[in-house]
Formats: C-alpha cells, sequence, structure tokens
C-alpha cells in the first residue's frame, strides 16, 4: 500500500543518507547533523532493538540467519547469496526505522543514515526527492575504510577461514554497492560516488549542499 499524504508531512523534515558499507554515512551524517543543529538518527545503532523487535513471519531470512552459525554465515556461502539472503539489505524491519523517526520530535531537521535505507524503500517516503542521497564507495576505498577502522577482522576471526571469509565479505559488501547504484539510478534519486578522491570535508559540502540546499 503507498505510504499516505500524512506519512510523507510527517516525514517531510527527514534526510535520507544512506550507502553500501565504509562509504563514510555516519561521519557525514554527524557533520551535518552539527551544521544544521539536527537530530542524528543512526539506523545501525538501532538494528539490535529492531532485531528483538522482528517476528518470525515477518522478517523470515533474519530468523535463518540467527540459526547460522559463523561458517555459514560468512564462510559456507557464495557472495551472492549472502547479499541475496541477508536480511537487512532486503529490508527486514524497515517499519521499525519509520516507527523510530515518526517518535522523533519535529521541530528540527532529522538526519537519517545507514546501509538499511534502501532506495527502494525511501522512494515512497520522499516527498522532495532531493533530501535523500546514497554514497557508493569503490572496492578499494571500502577496503581502506574497515583497515582505518580497525575491525575489518572482526567477523573473519570468529569463523574457521579468516581469510575466505573476509573476501566473501568484501565481495558481498562490493555487490551490495553494485545493486544500489542500479537501484538509485532507476529511481532517480542522488548518489555519490566515494573514491578518496574529495576529501572528508568536500563530501560533507556536495551532501549538505544536496540535502539542505
Amino acid at each position: 500500500m503507498p505510504p499516505t499524504d500524512d506519512l510523507l508531512t510527517a516525514l517531510a523534515h527527514v534526510r535520507w543518507i544512506g550507502g553500501g558499507s565504509g562509504a563514510g554515512k555516519s561521519t557525514i551524517a554527524k557533520a551535518l547533523a552539527a551544521m544544521h543543529g539536527a537530530t542524528l538518527y543512526d539506523t545501525d545503532d538501532a538494528m539490535r532493538d529492531h532485531a528483538a523487535r522482528c517476528s518470525p513471519d515477518g522478517c523470515p531470512r533474519l530468523t535463518a540467519f540467527m540459526k547460522m552459525n559463523m561458517d555459514d554465515r560468512w564462510v559456507h556461502r557464495t557472495p551472492q547469496v549472502m547479499l541475496d539472503e541477508f536480511h537487512w539489505f532486503a529490508g527486514e524491519g524497515f517499519e521499525f526505522i519509520i516507527a523510530d523517526l515518526l517518535a522523533l520530535p519535529r521541530d528540527r531537521p532529522v538526519i537519517a543514515d545507514g546501509f538499511r535505507l534502501l532506495p527502494h524503500c525511501v522512494a515512497p517516503l520522499l516527498r522532495n526527492r532531493q533530501r535523500a542521497v546514497w554514497l557508493l564507495p569503490t572496492p578499494d576505498f571500502r577496503r581502506k575504510a574497515f583497515k582505518a577502522r580497525g575491525s575489518i577482522w572482526d567477523i573473519p576471526n570468529r569463523t574457521s577461514n579468516p581469510k575466505q571469509a573476509l573476501a566473501n565479505l568484501l565481495e558481498r559488501d562490493a555487490l551490495f554497492t553494485i545493486r544500489l547504484k542500479q537501484e538509485v539510478a532507476a529511481l532517480e534519486l542522488n548518489s555519490v560516488e566515494v573514491d578518496g578522491v574529495s576529501s572528508e570535508n568536500a563530501l560533507v559540502r556536495i551532501v549538505g549542499d544536496r540535502l539542505f540546499g
């Protein structure tokens, strides 16, 4: 069912920053929130709560994922299967994001960020299509970003084959970014390629001009 006009009005103050993992979404969102006096809503921070609220019928992919061991999740499946079966990439639990946003004060802008903001989920909620942008990292930028965070081996080291798990994760995320790029283009939404050429400050200006211009 299409969103109602009342819902579009209730979310009109929200700016959306989606994109691939490692693109710098949270960093840019925090900078823009400080610049514009906006409330920051990080969908990553809400994942544990949303997972707990998901029912087996409402989130079948999450239910199946939670039953897997670490090798089944990250070693034994192909990156394409990992992409297709990953719950958040399928939009499971997105209704909880909407509920959280509706519960926030509306006296100032809200910046929502995270990879869970899928273009096909966000597009129907946009009264002004300039209020959303997706950051699309190149594979090399993503790998460097994860290394810089010191978290690149966090998941792989919990498997029996860390090297294979890391390769699978990186390829899955690359495939996810390709999917995002195609979806954003098909829906005629805004995107910014993140390849390390533009500085962090430059990216903040670019994204800020699109969301607040």
